[in-house]
């Protein structure tokens, strides 16, 4: 069914005039004619009463009339939508680490914001833990995603862009509450909240012990930060976790640790070879400009 007839049989509801209708539509009456005698004849239906000075919709031209306009209206949102679309405007789905949702990913959001004031971009944000939002990516549930880099992803795009310190937290009343700075083998006679091998912090806590070759004492393995950081504050045992603004307000203490040294890198994740709308290029564009790291 050809669109322009379509549109054709639009005009000529509301013209009720082949004359009149095929001046507005800037085409010969006879074209006009044939445009809606073959839409008649695809529809096995009579759209109009042709009368000697006016053509009036029949019962079932002024129902199909109900169905084209309401097609028309969509098909025509959908192409204002699109060439939107085309000029950087549209949704951005974000996915992000929790902590990083407290500072890093509002900064990003709101200077790339600042940057398009006169764009419509809206962003939808969604939080997880790495293996679920490295899933959700491969979905497309998300355009991009913030999180840890795993190695083993060989699909997905990994570019550093926050750094965080790892720091050893223990219950105030613990035997290791008074020290500033420690070595992580004098940690090891004590039972240790570990993360879940989901989790994106499990493989670098991993490394950071093996580079001393020795391995903890797990009590609880757990998913999120800020629950460990919870069970750690209540003597569950203690933790090696990344360095946040939430752990000043919990009854643990915050130890650095001297050696060996490590620290946590936050990546942009996007997948390889994957079309980008042009709202989310721009944006990957405006962080690896401004927040490389």
């Amino acid at each position: 069914m050809n669109l322009c007839h379509l549109r054709y049989f639009v005009v000529l509801a509301e013209m009720q005039h082949f004359r009149k209708a095929s001046e507005k539509l800037c085409i010969t009456q006879p074209s006009l004619s044939h445009a809606i005698s073959q839409l008649e004849s695809e529809l096995g239906v009579n759209l109009f009463d042709r009368q000697s000075r006016s053509s009036v919709l029949t019962k079932e031209g002024r129902q199909f009339l109900d169905y084209v306009q309401r097609s028309l209206a969509i098909l025509d949102d959908g192409v204002a939508t699109m060439q939107k679309v085309s000029l950087g405007e549209g949704v951005i789905k974000l996915g992000f680490l929790r902590t990083l949702g407290t500072a890093f990913v509002p900064e990003v959001a709101a200077a790339f914001l600042a940057t398009k004031p006169n764009k419509s971009i809206q962003f939808e944000f969604y939080t997880g833990i790495t293996s679920g939002l490295l899933e959700g990516l491969k979905q497309e549930k998300y355009d991009m995603v913030f999180c840890t880099k795993f190695d083993e992803e060989t699909e997905v795009d990994f570019v550093p862009v926050e750094k965080q310190d790892l720091v050893l937290i223990v219950p105030r009343n613990h035997p290791l509450s008074n020290r500033h700075s420690i070595n992580l083998e004098e940690t090891l006679p004590y039972p240790q909240v570990y993360f879940t091998k989901g989790s994106g912090l499990r493989s670098i806590i991993d490394k950071l012990f093996r580079k001393i070759d020795k391995k903890p004492i797990i009590a609880y393995e757990v998913e999120e930060d800020e629950v460990i950081a919870g069970l750690v504050s209540k003597g569950f045992g203690i933790a090696v976790v990344p360095y946040m603004e939430q752990l000043l307000r919990l009854n643990v203490k915050i130890i650095q640790i001297s050696s060996p040294s490590w620290e946590r890198s936050f990546h942009m994740a996007t997948l390889k070879n994957k079309y980008l709308s042009p709202v989310v290029q721009d944006f990957r564009k405006f962080v690896l400009e401004n927040y490389p790291k």
